[in-house]
């Protein structure tokens, strides 16, 4: 299984900025990047609205946070003390398929995880004082469907270029809390 094939990562940089407004100085306003991507690892969005610090290029991030959300799935399933069927550590879950994982907090970012029955991927990182980014995660999946998933000109796989879902979503995550 190939988890970075597909279209190439050099058409998936970050989204155009945010508009003006959306900054996290503004009240109301905790999100700090999103990411979606396919079941086979390929990464359809990356979006910022505050990032103080740039360490990696957006290929190496990507990668990483892809790779971290793999090892997190795959080791809450092998931990799962309910699950008799642990399965291999490593080997990739289908959706559904083991231990839940949610989210994981540190002292300077949350990191919110939802992963559709289709295996689309989405990760919200936010300020880490957040309560929990189910139910946003799922509003967000659910502008995705309506935006993206039915527009006739969209090929799945490819990088999300729909000026209309990345306005509705801007406009959501202005009201996170």
């Amino acid at each position: 299984m190939q988890f970075f094939s597909g279209s190439s990562t050099s058409d998936v940089s970050p989204s155009p900025a945010a508009p003006p407004g959306t900054a996290t100085g503004l009240a109301g306003n905790n999100a700090n990047m999103l990411y979606i991507f396919n079941r086979s690892g390929v990464c359809l969005l990356y979006r910022e609205w505050h990032r103080p610090l740039r360490t990696l290029d957006a290929n190496q991030d990507q990668k990483l946070m892809f790779g971290l959300l793999f090892s997190l799935r795959s080791f809450t399933a092998k931990m799962d003390p309910i699950s008799a069927d642990k399965g291999s550590l490593g080997v990739p879950l289908l959706p559904g398929q083991g231990c839940s994982f949610y989210s994981f907090r540190t002292n300077t970012y949350k990191l919110s995880f939802m992963e559709s029955p289709s295996g689309v991927k989405l990760i919200l990182i936010t300020n880490p004082k957040t309560s929990d980014h189910r139910e946003s995660l799922k509003h967000i999946y659910n502008l995705y469907v309506e935006y993206v998933v039915k527009n006739p000109l969209y090929v799945p796989g490819t990088p999300i270029r729909s000026e209309l879902f990345n306005t509705n979503l801007d406009q959501y995550v202005k009201t996170l809390i």
